[in-house]
C-alpha cells in the first residue's frame, strides 16, 4: 500500500523503523511501534517535535516524538505494576489506509491490535501537510458502559525550555503532580519561573478551551496547538532535579522540550455506551516569531 504512493515509504529515523513521509509543505516520520509520531518539520522550520537521545529501543517504549497514551493515562485507575501510560505504545500498529490527496498531503489510518480484556478499539488517523492533524477514535466494543482516559503527550521541541511561555491556561485549575495533586489556579501564562515552584511543571489543566500557543523565543517560532474531544491539558517539564530519574532522557534534555499533552485525565474521564464513540483531535502547526 505505501510503496505506491509518491511520498510515503518505509525506511529509518535515528535508528528508529519508521514511515518517511514527504509533502510540498513538510517531512514526517511514523514508526508502527507504538503508532508514535516521531517527527514533523514543516517547511522553513526545525522538527516541531523532540526525540531523546537517550530514548530506550522497542521493545520498550520511546521516549519523545507523540506517544499515544491509551487506554489509560500515567496509571490512573490502574494496579502499580501496570504499564505507564496505557498498553498500546509497545505494540505493532498496523496501516489500513494511506493515499495522498491533490495538493500533495499525506492521509493516514493507524489501527491498534485488540488488546485482550479491554473491550474497545483505538484507531489513529492523521493528515500530515501544511499541518499534523492527528484524530484518536475509540470504539466500544461490548455491552456495557466503558471508561478510559487517554492522551496525546506531545514532546515539542524548544530552543531554551526556560523562556517559553505557553498561552490559552490563565485563570485554569490545574493538579499539580509535583504537589501531590492539589489544586491551583494558573495566574497568566505558563512559563518554567512559576513563583510557587519554579523549574519544573506536572500539572493537568482542567476544562480547558481548545487553542495553545507554544511561544519559544528562542527558537524564533510559535507553535500552535489547537484540540478538540479534550477537556485537559498536561503540561510536563521535569525540571534539572527530576530529569536525573529518568534513565531515557540526557540529564539536560529538559531544557529542549515542553510537553503538551491533550488528554482526557484525572477527573475527565471518558464514558462510552454501547456501540458509541469518541474522538481526541489534535493539530499542530508553526509561525515564524516576528520580532518587536
Amino acid at each position: 500500500m505505501t510503496n505506491t504512493i509518491p511520498g510515503l515509504r518505509f525506511g529509518e529515523f535515528q535508528g528508529f523503523p519508521a514511515l518517511l513521509i514527504n509533502t510540498p509543505f513538510s517531512k514526517a516520520a511514523i514508526s508502527l511501534f507504538g503508532g508514535h509520531v516521531l517527527s514533523f518539520v514543516p517547511t522553513g522550520f526545525e522538527d516541531l517535535l523532540w526525540i531523546s537521545p537517550n530514548s530506550k529501543r522497542p521493545p520498550d517504549p520511546i521516549r519523545g516524538g507523540i506517544p499515544v497514551c491509551w487506554p489509560y493515562f500515567s496509571k490512573q485507575g490502574q494496579p502499580p505494576d501496570a504499564p505507564q501510560h496505557g498498553l498500546v505504545r509497545t505494540l505493532q500498529w498496523q496501516v489500513t489506509h494511506a493515499e495522498r490527496t491533490d495538493d500533495g498531503e499525506i492521509v493516514l489510518a493507524l489501527a491498534a491490535p485488540e488488546v485482550p480484556e479491554v473491550p474497545m478499539n483505538v484507531i489513529l488517523t492523521m493528515r500530515i501537510g501544511r499541518a499534523l492533524e492527528q484524530a484518536l477514535t475509540t470504539v466500544n466494543l461490548s455491552k456495557e458502559t466503558v471508561r478510559f482516559t487517554q492522551a496525546l503527550h506531545t514532546y515539542f521541541r524548544v530552543a531554551d525550555a526556560n523562556r517559553v511561555q505557553v498561552t490559552g491556561l490563565d485563570g485554569l485549575t490545574y493538579a499539580d503532580k509535583f504537589d501531590n495533586f492539589n489544586e491551583h489556579t494558573q495566574r497568566g501564562d505558563w512559563n518554567l519561573q512559576d513563583a510557587r515552584d519554579p523549574g519544573r511543571s506536572d500539572r493537568i489543566y482542567a476544562d480547558t478551551g481548545n487553542h495553545f500557543e507554544l511561544i519559544d523565543p528562542a527558537g524564533h517560532r510559535k507553535i500552535t496547538l489547537a484540540t478538540s474531544g479534550s477537556k485537559t491539558l498536561v503540561v510536563w517539564n521535569p525540571g534539572a532535579e527530576f530529569i536525573k530519574t529518568f534513565a531515557d532522557l540526557p540529564p539536560e534534555g529538559w531544557r529542549n522540550y515542553v510537553c503538551l499533552e491533550a488528554a482526557n485525565c484525572g477527573a475527565e474521564v471518558i464514558e462510552l455506551g454501547t456501540d458509541d464513540s469518541h474522538v481526541l483531535q489534535q493539530t499542530i502547526s508553526v509561525a515564524a516569531l516576528t520580532a518587536h
